[in-house]
């Protein structure tokens, strides 16, 4: 059966993390911390967990983490026919489908991670879900924010009644105040660092375009559904120097996937945060979640024989 292979964004760290994958993979822990210039596999296990959560250090280990996983699957189970992050995560299944070099992955996401700390901090801001809300709802109350002179971006589309909106501390408070009267079930902000995939967002558009510029780009050994159009990813450094300004349409790229013939989705990393999303938005598709290694070696086999 056609599978697509899922990996996650910033959000799924947590202190102690896959103790399994540092263990046996502790020769990708010590490439990646050299590249680093600091210790990758303390920071997960021993934490603390602020830092860990930091954006500078969550998307490095998530990244690193997800990738031990995918090549733990990829030793078992048949080629995957598409792929797709959220967010941090288009950077791992770009690596995954061979786009771009693990280490190269790394640096830009490096890059990326300090890049959006530092606008986030500048600019400040930061994110909201709106629980129950679709798109045009979420797009229209972002629309009549700016209309009245605020600042308020759709965000992520990452499930069926799961929409984010990023904007000014005044806006989410505005947002907050507001929301029966908007026809908001409930808004919850989010434990984020800044304003991300909104304009907020631009001077570490910008601080990443050298980097882009500066990587070589190989063509994918599979399709990697990108975030800012979920379509197969043509142009890839202007899709991910867009990625940090625009909205997720992780939901879309779900579906898109689906109507091509996909059928089974694969959650690679900590937690299992995409298979929810996966469920919720595609009917009727078989999810599984590689979290561990020996997860990676079953899922590996049931891939095998169906």
């Amino acid at each position: 059966m056609p599978h697509a292979v899922l990996f996650p964004g910033q959000g799924s760290q947590t202190v102690g993390m896959c103790p399994d994958v540092i263990a046996e993979r502790a020769d990708l822990f010590a490439a990646a911390s050299d590249i680093l210039g600091w210790d990758l596999a303390r920071m997960i296990t021993e934490g603390p967990e602020d830092r860990l959560t930091s954006t500078d250090h969550a998307q490095p280990a998530l990244y690193v983490t997800a990738y031990a996983l995918w090549e733990a699957l990829e030793a078992s189970a048949p080629e995957p026919v598409a792929a797709a992050g959220h967010s941090l995560g288009e950077y791992t299944a770009l690596a995954a489908s061979g786009v771009m070099s693990f280490e190269d992955g790394l640096e830009l996401v490096a890059r990326r991670g300090s890049a959006m700390a530092d606008a986030g901090a500048g600019a400040g801001g930061g994110m909201a879900a709106l629980l129950g809300a679709d798109d045009e709802l979420a797009e229209a109350v972002a629309v009549q924010r700016r209309d009245d002179g605020g600042s308020l971006y759709l965000a992520n589309s990452n499930a069926p009644g799961q929409v984010v909106l990023a904007g000014g501390t005044p806006d989410l408070d505005w947002l907050e105040a507001n929301a029966r009267d908007l026809g908001l079930r409930r808004v919850v902000r989010l434990k984020v660092g800044g304003a991300f995939h909104s304009p907020y967002m631009a001077d570490a558009a910008a601080r990443l375009a050298g980097a882009l510029d500066d990587t070589e780009f190989a063509p994918p050994r599979f399709d990697v559904y990108a975030n800012v159009d979920a379509m197969p990813t043509v142009d890839v450094r202007d899709s991910l120097f867009r990625q940090l300004t625009a909205p997720v349409r992780f939901r879309e790229s779900l579906e898109t996937m689906a109507e091509a013939g996909v059928d089974t989705f694969v959650h690679v990393g900590p937690g299992d945060v995409t298979a929810g999303l996966a469920k919720r938005t595609v009917r009727g598709v078989d999810t599984h979640v590689v979290s561990t290694l020996a997860e990676a070696s079953h899922v590996g086999e049931l891939l095998s024989v169906q």
